[in-house]
C-alpha cells in the first residue's frame, strides 16, 4: 500500500501567540505545565515550533543563561507525527540557536538515544517526588529573601551550576517565596518555591553543605503544609530523599540530566551544590 502523504511541515519561531496550542500539546502528554508555565518559559526563551498546515505539531525552547550556557526544553512532537525526524529537527534548531553555549536538558529514556546522537552525555539522575504536605515544624534559621539578597543568591547559584541565572532567579523571586540561610552574614544556601502544575514546586535549592540544604528543605516543605508540592532532586539532593518522603512526597519518576559541551565550557561546581532543580525545563 502507498504510504500516506505528509502535510507540508514548516519550522517556525514560537512565541506567546501560540501559547494555547503549545499548552494543548504538553497537556496531551499529561505534562503538568499550566498556561502560566508556558508563558513564563516563552518569556525567557527562544522558541521553535513545527506547523503541519496551520496545526502546531511540535515545540522546543532554548532558555539561555548568559553567553555560556542554556537549557533545551519543552521538546514535544504530536504522537501522530512521530517517526518523521521532527524531534531531531527541533533539537537541531535549538543547538543552532545556542551557538557556542553549553546545552543542558532533562531527558526521558525514550529521548536519550536522539540526544546522545547529537552529542549530549549523561551527567546524573533526576528524582521526581510529589504529594500533599502535612503540617510540619518550621526550622530555625531560614528567612524570607528580599531584593537585597538577589546578588548573593545569584552568585551562590552560579557556584553550584556554573551558569549565570540571575535574570531567571529574579523572576522566580517575583513568582513565590525564596528562603535564605545565612551564618555570620554569609549566605549558606537558598531555596525558591512557586506555583507549578497541580500545586507548588520547590526549587532551585543550592547550598554550601548538606546541613544547610536539609534546613532549607525543611523550611520549604513546612511552608506548604496542606498543599501539593513537587520536587526534582539531583543526585546531591537524593541524599535527603528520606526527609522528603517523610513529608508525604512520593517518587513518581524522574529523568536523566544530560549536557552537550559548548565551545566555552561552564565552570565545574565549586563551593556549593544544586540539590533541587528550578524545574526539569529550567534545570
Amino acid at each position: 500500500m502507498p504510504q500516506p502523504t505528509l502535510p507540508d511541515l514548516a519550522l517556525i519561531g514560537l512565541d506567546q501567540s501560540r501559547l494555547s496550542a503549545a499548552h494543548a500539546l504538553s497537556a496531551a502528554e499529561k505534562w503538568p505545565h499550566r498556561p502560566e508555565e508556558w508563558a513564563f518559559l516563552l518569556g525567557i526563551s527562544t522558541g521553535f515550533g513545527i506547523l503541519a498546515g496551520d496545526r502546531l505539531v511540535g515545540t522546543a525552547l532554548l532558555t539561555p543563561y548568559g553567553t555560556d550556557a542554556a537549557t533545551c526544553n519543552m521538546i514535544i512532537v504530536d504522537p501522530s507525527m512521530r517517526g518523521h525526524g521532527l524531534g531531531r529537527r527541533l533539537t537541531n534548531a535549538l543547538l543552532d540557536a545556542a551557538g557556542a553555549r553549553e546545552c543542558r536538558l532533562t531527558a526521558t529514556e525514550d529521548g536519550r538515544p536522539l540526544y546522545e546522537k547529537l552529542g549530549f552525555v549523561a551527567t546524573g539522575q533526576i528524582h521526581q517526588l510529589q504529594g500533599n504536605v502535612p503540617a510540619l515544624p518550621v526550622p530555625d534559621g531560614p528567612a524570607p529573601a528580599t531584593p537585597a539578597d538577589l546578588a548573593d543568591i545569584a552568585a551562590l547559584d552560579r557556584m553550584a551550576t556554573g551558569m549565570d541565572r540571575a535574570d531567571m532567579i529574579a523572576r522566580l523571586m517575583a513568582e513565590g517565596p525564596v528562603f535564605t540561610l545565612r551564618t555570620g552574614g554569609a549566605l549558606r544556601g537558598f531555596v525558591a518555591c512557586r506555583p507549578f502544575g497541580r500545586g507548588h514546586l520547590m526549587g532551585p535549592l543550592a547550598a554550601c553543605d548538606d546541613a544547610a540544604a536539609e534546613t532549607l528543605m525543611r523550611a520549604a516543605i513546612a511552608a506548604h503544609a496542606g498543599r501539593f508540592l513537587r520536587v526534582d532532586l539531583t543526585d546531591a539532593g537524593a541524599r535527603h530523599i528520606a526527609l522528603v518522603q517523610s513529608a508525604g512526597l512520593l517518587p513518581v519518576g524522574g529523568g536523566l540530566a544530560m549536557t552537550r559541551p559548548g565551545a566555552r565550557p561552564t565552570p565545574a561546581p565549586a563551593g556549593a551544590s544544586t540539590y533541587t532543580l528550578a524545574s526539569q525545563a529550567l534545570c
